[in-house]
């Protein structure tokens, strides 16, 4: 009888969990808070808050093991279901990562180095830890903050009363405004026997705070590949870990400072589904059912350009042959992430068909910069 895989989140990550796990001839159930959530449209969805233990407990009859397609989902629920069925990544994984301080001590305690930060649960605190970091800065909840939100940047010791007015009330970090050159993540999978392998490293470009494309292989440096991996391996094994999570890093003058990990599938991953042998999707869900993992090698040059708020006309993408067109089936709402696609083939190949859409669509912003960067790899 197929193997049957629960996931806390019923999101765009579930909906392309579920349609690896087919591929794979799994059963996928969701839960989601949202009736209308979108991976409800490949899976059955059962629509319930996630403190609920008594819908929670239904849901899992009959899963094999549960996973997640988001770190807001609360830790205790996470934890509740492990006393019935295993779960993967596991409940500590999870906790670490909602709390941005917590994370940023788990990095230094790693080795591993980070923006400078300080604790800030009062307006003293700001601004004395204004001093400590320095500005420019930006002060974060703690928790449950992504995409830019619950986020503010300083930029003289004067906005300090206006930013602890806006956040105030919840715990919160101020963190060092780093001068990055580039951000850069690191995808990768470990398995339930410690098994661990990374996707080639993954540049990412934003727009507003929310990432707009991914390129990948990233131009890279060989000392700056070994330590991503280094920091990404280190982080895994601690935490003894299994699935897929993203470490997202700071390239800052030759050195990587980290940022914060995502333990679950990413966003900057979505190019694994067209760009690589096995996609993050399948291979997490390979991790947390103890299969074994699949190649993570790249299939040349992959751009992954992001939809957010609406999906623009499919025509001309659809006309590209390196193409794959990817419709989240969300309504339209700013800010949100709706859909994605993503260009495969060679270096020169994938240029030229950024270059081609750059000149029809209404972005050009989204296309140029990552145009810019493979620039120097076709001379």
């Amino acid at each position: 009888m197929p193997t049957t895989v629960g996931i806390l989140g019923g999101g765009q990550l579930a909906r392309m969990m579920a349609l690896a796990g087919a591929r794979l001839g799994l059963r996928v159930r969701v839960v989601d808070t949202a009736a209308d959530a979108c991976a409800s449209q490949v899976a059955p969805l059962t629509c319930a808050d996630y403190n609920d233990f008594d819908a929670i407990s239904k849901f899992a009859d009959g899963i094999d093991v549960v996973t997640f397609d988001f770190e807001n989902v609360p830790a205790d629920t996470a934890m509740f279901l492990a006393s019935r069925v295993p779960v993967f990544p596991n409940p500590q994984a999870l906790a670490v990562a909602q709390d941005r301080l917590e994370e940023k001590q788990l990095f230094q305690r790693l080795g591993m180095a980070t923006p400078t930060f300080a604790t800030v649960d009062s307006l003293e605190e700001l601004q004395a830890g204004i001093l400590t970091v320095g500005l420019p800065a930006i002060l974060k909840t703690r928790r449950l903050g992504y995409d830019g939100k619950g986020q503010i940047r300083l930029r003289a010791e004067a906005d300090a009363d206006a930013a602890w007015r806006s956040l105030g009330g919840v715990p919160l970090i101020l963190e060092s405004l780093v001068p990055f050159d580039r951000e850069i993540s690191v995808i990768s999978v470990r398995g339930r026997g410690g098994e661990f392998s990374t996707y080639a490293l993954t540049e990412n470009f934003h727009e507003h705070s929310i990432l707009s494309a991914s390129l990948s292989p990233a131009p890279r440096s060989e000392e700056i590949e070994d330590t991503a991996i280094t920091f990404a391996r280190r982080l895994a094994e601690d935490l003894d870990y299994v699935g897929v999570f993203a470490l997202e890093l700071f390239e800052h003058e030759g050195n990587l400072l980290v940022n914060e990990m995502a333990p679950r599938v990413h966003n900057s991953g979505h190019w694994t589904i067209e760009g690589a042998i096995t996609s993050q999707f399948e291979n997490h869900l390979r991790a947390v059912l103890g299969l074994p993992l699949g190649s993570t090698q790249a299939l040349g040059t992959s751009v992954m350009l992001n939809w957010i708020s609406e999906v623009p006309d499919a025509l001309p993408l659809l006309a590209e042959p390196l193409g794959h067109w990817h419709d989240y089936g969300k309504t339209s709402r700013p800010g949100r992430k709706v859909g994605h696609a993503t260009l495969n083939g060679s270096a020169s190949e994938v240029s030229d068909a950024l270059k081609r859409l750059s000149a029809g669509m209404k972005r050009p912003s989204q296309i140029d910069p990552v145009v810019a960067v493979l620039a120097p790899q076709l001379q």
